[in-house]
């Protein structure tokens, strides 16, 4: 199964090339959607979070986290978001190896990785191939700013907070420009799955390599504890 990296900054239009994956019937797996479930009441998560950011975070009459307040708790302090990170990232990542390991054994070809911080987490070293959604600076200050409410100021400063855009193109094994109209970036994003699909027989041959390691495993095994049958 081949593993894709699918990344950018803070309102680049990531969440517009996911959708555009899911339309191609390619499973995406949303680091957001999971983070938010993970810090659902009575998760593990949940409970370190409120333990170590107290119950002031918590929405009434629910009890849900108001990720607002807990944005704001963190933001600009370093050690508080690493803190929330040691609550919340560990819960993550085995939520999203199981669902690839789900994906995998019921023989999908390929399988999205949608991580906002793809290469600050280093989740990218499990993909083979990464795709960078990008725009212009002045176009995502004022899609922030827009999607968000914010001021230029506030936008700026979680602009900054983030890896520089230039650092991910960089990094990235494709970069997909979303400067021009969402048809546009729509069609590139079909274009690079297309091209990037394994041929049949290299999924077939992935599904069956476990198969016949775990078939020869037993094998071996019998053969050590009923030697001669």
């Amino acid at each position: 199964m081949l593993i894709v990296g699918l990344t950018g900054g803070i309102a680049t239009g990531k969440s517009t090339a996911s959708k555009a994956l899911q339309s191609l019937q390619i499973p995406v797996i949303d680091a957001d959607v999971i983070a938010r479930e993970v810090l659902e009441p009575g998760e593990v998560s949940y409970k370190l979070v409120v333990k170590h950011f107290g119950t002031e975070i918590l929405q009434e009459p629910t009890g849900a986290i108001d990720r607002t307040k807990l944005g704001e708790v963190i933001f600009g302090d370093a050690k508080k978001r690493q803190l929330l990170n040691s609550c919340t990232h560990p819960y993550i990542r085995r939520r999203m190896y199981w669902l690839l390991f789900r994906y995998y054994i019921t023989g999908h070809a390929v399988c999205i990785l949608d991580v906002p911080l793809l290469f600050e987490s280093g989740l990218d070293r499990f993909c083979a191939k990464t795709i960078v959604v990008s725009c212009e600076p002045e176009t995502q200050v004022n899609r922030l700013m827009l999607r968000n409410g914010l001021s230029r100021e506030e936008a700026d400063a979680r602009i900054g907070a983030q890896m520089p855009m230039a650092e991910k193109q960089r990094r990235a094994t494709c970069v997909v420009d979303n400067n021009r109209s969402v048809e546009e970036m729509q069609d590139d994003i079909r274009r690079i799955a297309q091209e990037w699909r394994p041929a049949p027989w290299r999924v077939a041959g992935a599904l069956l390599a476990p198969v016949i390691g775990l078939s020869a495993l037993c094998a071996w095994a019998v053969s050590k504890l009923w030697p001669g049958h």
